[in-house]
């Protein structure tokens, strides 16, 4: 199992950034329900150079390793040790609108600036590291900020602040999930979040979609559900 470290945002502060930023998503793959995104930073006199069993970030990594008792284990020794944070979240009638990809990117452009909300003074200067192929849209400035970001491939498997940021975002999006459960009872949304699962094939045969499913996603479920 691959573990993050903190040797990118040290290198970063070592080239004069005040603060540096770590941005995820979560919810890409799911056919109903929103995509949401988290970004952070971690209070870096809180971090050692080494990891190990008696350090707080010592199991934090990519979200998709942990389960679920694990990361709510994880979340609030995360948030105490970050010094902000925010999340973003696109809805399934928005990702219909405007596509996955595009949705994934305005979740995380959603999240960095919720958290900027919460970052002073805002003439600081921020690096951010954002998981995945893609730069953020950076339209309209950053809020008085100086930003620069840099993507990275298995950025949660990587970098700390990443990963933080994609556990933030998974249990923010598991809690929306478990409450649609409750709202539109029947297809399991508790369990599966969303994701195409078995149980959540055998609902949309007896039951149909619901509100919160993705329609632009339903063509090809659809081909999976009723073939």
């Amino acid at each position: 199992m691959q573990f993050p470290d903190f040797k990118s945002e040290v290198k970063c502060f070592e080239e004069g950034y005040d603060f540096v930023i770590g941005c995820d998503e979560a919810g890409r793959g799911p056919v109903a329900g929103p995509v949401v995104a988290a970004a952070c930073v971690l209070d870096k006199n809180s971090i050692g150079k080494n990891r190990s069993k008696n350090k707080w970030y010592y199991r934090v990594r990519d979200s998709k390793t942990t389960n679920h008792e694990e990361r709510k284990i994880l979340l609030p020794e995360i948030l105490e040790h970050t010094l902000a944070y925010g999340v973003g979240e696109v809805s399934h009638e928005e990702i219909d609108k405007i596509n996955i990809h595009q949705a994934s990117l305005l979740a995380m452009r959603r999240a960095v600036e919720n958290l900027l909300l919460n970052l002073e003074p805002s003439n600081s200067n921020l690096f951010l590291f954002v998981d995945g192929r893609f730069l953020l849209p950076d339209k309209g400035g950053w809020e008085g900020f100086h930003l620069e970001q840099r993507s990275v491939i298995d950025g949660d498997a990587k970098i700390l602040s990443i990963s933080a940021a994609s556990i933030i975002a998974k249990v923010h999006r598991d809690t929306i999930m478990e409450r649609l459960d409750g709202k539109f009872p029947g297809y399991g949304f508790a369990r599966h979040k969303g994701y195409n699962t078995k149980e959540h094939q055998k609902a949309l045969k007896k039951l149909g979609t619901s509100e919160v499913h993705r329609k632009s996603f339903l063509k090809n479920f659809r081909a999976v559900v009723y073939r």
